[in-house]
């Protein structure tokens, strides 16, 4: 057997899911025409309570068109330090949009209204126009931490009467609203672009969608197109995403458990120094001082578990749609057999 824990991106269709992709009416999305990717568009705009939509094929597009479609050259983007639009986009906010980041430490990644206020620039020629805060919901670094809807409405009323867009990475937002209970449809009135994606924790095989109000998704159409992401009879992706968002979302809880209790076993394990709260489905955890990520990763890739180094002596899990029971016990087993 072998457990996958690098990533909730690592899913394969379910036999439902692949019913619906191969039943998709499909057309050139270029042109407008695909059926069901308009149905997708809507279908997450109307959710988010937000004007309108765009799939691209990636989390990664979404946030850089996002970002982009918000801005002018030479402004700033304030955010988490670790946030996936600063340390795992390639650099693309400087080369896509022109702009620098103002970087801040955060709560296990979750900036506040104070810090962001107090790093501001003021309206002075030598610096650059802090024009954007983004968050990131739930956040990667921060192992799965979350923000509440009304920790984001404070921050984000605060921005906007102050000129300041707000854009969210919600790559893992499903994730944070099976843990809060709030609703997706809160959402649209907090931010200009919000980015979610189907691929990793809801399942579908590839694309994320990029929200916002009418103005910002024509823009983002004309971006999409430069940044090559037009796809033509694309809507056998965006059956995947809708069957997604009609049966994956309720069982996100369950992914949240089972990390829990690898979480709790780990915090017994005598090569582990420090496992981080686990809040939704990323477990990250410290190894012992004298156990390198690399010797610890093979040991586990040998007895038939997968998992990525997050940092120094830092290893991530993540669980998933295709990490079920089964993974469990046998990632438990393993955990407990290992010799360091």
């Amino acid at each position: 057997m072998i457990a996958d824990l690098r990533s909730d991106t690592v899913t394969k269709p379910t036999p439902g899911m692949l019913e619906a992709m191969m039943h998709a009416r499909v057309g050139d999305d270029v042109f407008g025409e695909d059926p069901t990717v308009n149905e997708l568009e809507e279908k997450c705009a109307r959710l988010f309570g937000m004007d309108a939509a765009i799939f691209c094929p990636s989390g990664t597009m979404t946030n850089q068109i996002g970002i982009n479609v918000l801005s002018n050259p030479y402004e700033e983007v304030i955010c988490y330090k670790g946030s996936h639009i600063y340390k795992y986009e390639g650099g693309g906010v400087a080369g896509n949009s022109g702009l620098s980041f103002r970087l801040l430490e955060g709560d296990r990644g979750r900036i506040n209204l104070d810090d962001i206020l107090a790093n501001v620039n003021a309206d002075d020629i030598h610096l650059p126009v802090s024009s954007i805060v983004s968050l990131e919901n739930t956040v990667n670094k921060g192992g799965g931490s979350y923000y509440t809807l009304s920790e984001i409405a404070e921050i984000s009323e605060a921005c906007m009467s102050r000129g300041i867009k707000m854009h969210l990475d919600g790559a893992r937002l499903f994730n944070a609203l099976a843990e809060t209970g709030d609703k997706p449809g809160d959402y649209g009135k907090y931010f200009d672009t919000i980015s979610i994606c189907l691929s990793k924790g809801l399942g579908a095989p590839v694309g994320s969608v990029l929200l916002g109000k009418a103005e910002h998704i024509r823009k983002a159409r004309r971006m999409r197109k430069v940044f090559g992401g037009g796809m033509r009879q694309a809507g056998y992706l965006a059956a995947a995403g809708i069957y997604a968002l009609d049966h994956h979302v309720q069982r996100l809880t369950e992914d949240h458990q089972r990390a829990r209790k690898i979480g709790k076993v780990l915090e017994d394990m005598h090569y582990v120094n420090n496992v981080l709260p686990v809040d939704t489905n990323i477990l990250i955890f410290e190894l012992a001082q004298g156990i390198t990520t690399d010797a610890f990763l093979q040991q586990l890739d040998q007895k038939g578990v997968k998992a990525v180094a997050f940092g120094p002596r830092e290893i991530r899990f993540v669980t998933h749609l295709d990490f079920d029971d089964g993974a469990l016990d046998f990632t438990i087993n393993v955990l407990s057999q290992l010799s360091f």
